[in-house]
């Protein structure tokens, strides 16, 4: 049986998890395929810590450059992360010759459009499967399933750890520190959790599914970002009051000769299957021109979903090589020449229904003014909630609004939160309605 070669750069975690599900899975995959894929080489700068696999240490190597040389490999695994190497890495594998398959969402956020010309100009292949979703095959869906079709719009949970500290908060009563604490102690946040909570994460995920969708470069400084880390259990409590459920999502919407595209923590209706996905799960939500909405729900990290996405990706590029049909697929799924440049719409244009709390005194006519400033700024009330009194303290007043332009309802809570009768500042969160 033929062999096809691979090369892996980077042995932590998810690498780790490639050499044991190909160990796990190898003989199916020689089957489907048609040939054996086997590592040529594993470049990692630590090789004595014990990564829970056994490889044979003769193909072991500090040095990436024996990887990106040996005219033998034809597929390179970069599952290092980070920028940089990574970027330098990858762009010398391809100047070789070499077909790249990538789990780095950040570093195709930030350079995917040099790395993707790169790919084009050189004719090899890029695989990034395992960048958005983990083991969801949301990227082929999106290049192949939905070829037939014009996205209208993508959003959805992208993040695992946002998704499990706000399930602890719903489901559990927890608060936003401790159900942080119980993140970091199962592994599922880090250390510094930022990347995760605060939206880079996400932000880059959407950037990138953004891109297939719509065909258009995606700068990552366009991309809106809102964290959860102000979220309370009182605004989780009064979301379940209103028959919403919180959600971090990444939402990316055509908008005419624009493109919406934002991440933040969102009010998502209870009936909503999205509203339900809970703990560590991903759920992408993909909304067709024909097709409707198609949601698509799984494993969104780990070592063992992440890497059947990558292999998924080596087996794509294997067949291409035994059967010399390379670039079936554009990398960015649409031609070159059809790459766009749509503009991303300010966040300030962007029209959503909002949630609004507030904490005011507890005096006559308060209600009077709060709804007279958002009135005078075109925002409608929906509904308004108003807590028990508290003698001597402040009270929370929550409004949800009808669709308004953000720029409105900033201009109207700086002009509320300028009022005596307001507390602290006025908190907000976008609400969607499922259409």
């Amino acid at each position: 049986m033929k062999s096809i070669y691979i090369g892996l750069i980077g042995f932590g975690t998810v690498g780790a998890g490639v050499v044991k599900t190909l160990q796990m899975n190898g003989d199916i995959i020689a089957k489907r395929v048609g040939a054996e894929i086997r590592f040529k080489r594993i470049a990692d700068l630590d090789l004595g810590r014990d990564r829970g696999v056994q490889v044979d240490r003769s193909i072991l190597t500090t040095n990436a450059e024996e990887i990106l040389n040996d005219p033998d490999i034809n597929i390179v695994l970069e599952l290092m992360g980070g920028y940089h190497p990574a970027r330098e890495f990858i762009l010398k594998g391809i100047e070789n010759g070499k077909n790249i398959v990538t789990a780095n969402k950040a570093l195709l956020a930030k350079h995917g459009d040099e790395i993707f010309a790169a790919v084009e100009k050189k004719g090899v292949c890029i695989g990034f499967e395992a960048s958005v979703g983990g083991g969801i095959p949301v990227i082929r869906a999106i290049k192949e399933g939905f070829a037939g079709d014009e996205i209208l719009s993508i959003r959805g949970i992208v993040n695992g750890t946002a998704n499990f500290i706000l399930s602890k908060m719903s489901d559990e009563g927890r608060d936003f520190k401790a159900a942080l604490k119980e993140a970091q102690r199962l592994g599922y946040a880090e250390a510094d959790p930022t990347f995760d909570i605060e939206g880079h994460d996400s932000a880059h995920k959407i950037a990138i599914l953004a891109m297939l969708a719509f065909g258009t470069e995606i700068p990552i400084d366009k991309v809106y970002m809102e964290g959860i880390s102000r979220i309370t259990s009182e605004d989780i409590a009064f979301a379940r009051q209103l028959g919403y459920r919180i959600k971090l999502l990444a939402i990316a919407k055509g908008c005419g000769d624009s493109l919406d595209i934002r991440v933040h923590p969102t009010m998502v209706q209870a009936s909503n299957p999205i509203a339900n996905v809970n703990g560590a799960t991903n759920a992408i939500e993909i909304h067709g021109r024909a097709v409707g909405a198609a949601l698509l729900v799984g494993e969104g990290a780990g070592a063992l979903p992440t890497s059947s996405a990558v292999l998924g990706d080596v087996i794509e590029i294997a067949r291409g090589i035994l059967c010399g049909a390379k670039n079936r697929l554009p990398a960015r799924s649409w031609l070159r020449e059809n790459i766009q440049k749509i503009p991303i719409r300010p966040m300030d244009e962007v029209e959503s229904e909002c949630y609004l709390r507030f904490k005011a005194l507890d005096k006559p006519g308060v209600l009077s003014k709060i709804s007279g400033i958002l009135g005078s700024h075109n925002i409608s009330i929906s509904s308004v909630i108003q807590k028990e009194r508290h003698k001597g303290s402040g009270v929370p007043v929550v409004m949800t609004t009808h669709s308004a332009v953000e720029k409105n309802i900033r201009k109207a809570l700086e002009e509320i939160d300028k009022l005596d009768i307001i507390q602290k500042e006025t908190f907000s969160l976008r609400l969607e309605d499922g259409k």
